[in-house]
């Protein structure tokens, strides 16, 4: 029977979310189960028994939160849940287990993101740059984090979410990551989790946030001239976006400058940048890094 190590990340702010997504691991057939519901800066209560609790005195963002309940769950593979994501078929798991059995090669997998409440899914929740429909599997070099499973050998060989980052674009680069362990990440338009659609609206710490991010992405990961391409493709399509709004310029640009200024590593985390075979491998398989 696969085995997932399960890693549910919370504040503790939306206990009926919390709860639907409770009630669809236990719903999972085929598979064991071994949660942990991190706390991040919450002391989990009231869970279901036999679900672990790890509770973080302080919040340290999404990725930092992430990795501390990985050494908590053990299992052949891992499933990481947002606290307001569920899982809507109770085969899902076991869909996944199959998959990485069939297919050795896949190393981390995001399912179709969808909210049964609202057909309209945002289009950013298929991570391609020619988004097609949203049925589709293909590759992919990044992930909408709300909802991945993975090989957990492959997950020790990336060194982890980037803790550094908080939140925004960590979904990048773990991507990168696992594609230069020598796997791939894929895409499954024939499985899915459930996910509310949520006010697109933007504050200036997402746009600080984003660039920063932008600018360790390359700098954390990428060699020259990737590095400068990337940086500068995706500073060329801020401006473009911000036209109707140029007020969104200045806390992105801000945070495009801290991204310069700024350590980009935490302790202990790994230097190294991508393998030259693993930005040629990326790039023949549909994406190169450059946006």
């Amino acid at each position: 029977m696969p085995a997932f190590g399960v890693v549910i990340l919370t504040q503790g702010t939306r206990p009926e979310e919390l709860q639907r997504g409770f009630d669809s691991l236990r719903a999972q057939r085929g598979v064991s189960l071994d949660v942990v519901v991190v706390g991040n800066g919450w002391k989990p209560e009231g869970l279901p028994t036999g679900f672990k609790t790890l509770h973080l005195e302080e919040n340290l963002g999404i990725p930092a939160g992430r990795n501390a309940g990985v050494p908590q769950v053990s299992g052949e593979y891992l499933f990481f849940l947002d606290d307001d994501a569920w899982l809507p078929d109770e085969d899902f798991l076991l869909s996944c287990a199959r998959l990485f059995r069939d297919r050795p090669y896949i190393g981390m997998v995001q399912p179709r993101i969808e909210d049964p409440q609202d057909p309209s899914a945002p289009q950013r929740w298929i991570p391609r740059l020619r988004k097609g429909s949203a049925d589709t599997s293909s590759n992919v070099f990044s992930v909408v984090e709300m909802a991945i499973a993975m090989r957990r050998d492959v997950f020790d060989r990336t060194g982890g979410w980037p803790s550094t980052f908080w939140y925004a674009h960590e979904g990048i680069e773990f991507a990168w990551r696992v594609w230069d362990t020598g796997f791939s990440t894929w895409y499954a338009g024939d499985l899915r989790a459930g996910h509310p659609v949520i006010d697109p609206r933007r504050h200036e710490e997402f746009f600080r946030l984003n660039a920063r991010n932008r600018v360790w992405l390359a700098r954390r990961n990428l060699r020259w001239p990737f590095s400068w391409a990337y940086v500068g493709s995706w500073t060329l399509v801020q401006i473009l976006r911000s036209r109707r709004d140029v007020g969104q310029l200045k806390p992105w640009f801000a945070g495009w400058r801290a991204g310069w200024q700024q350590d980009p590593w935490g302790p202990g985390e790994s230097r190294r940048k991508l393998k030259w075979s693993t930005i040629f491998r990326m790039g023949a398989s549909g994406r190169w890094p450059v946006i």
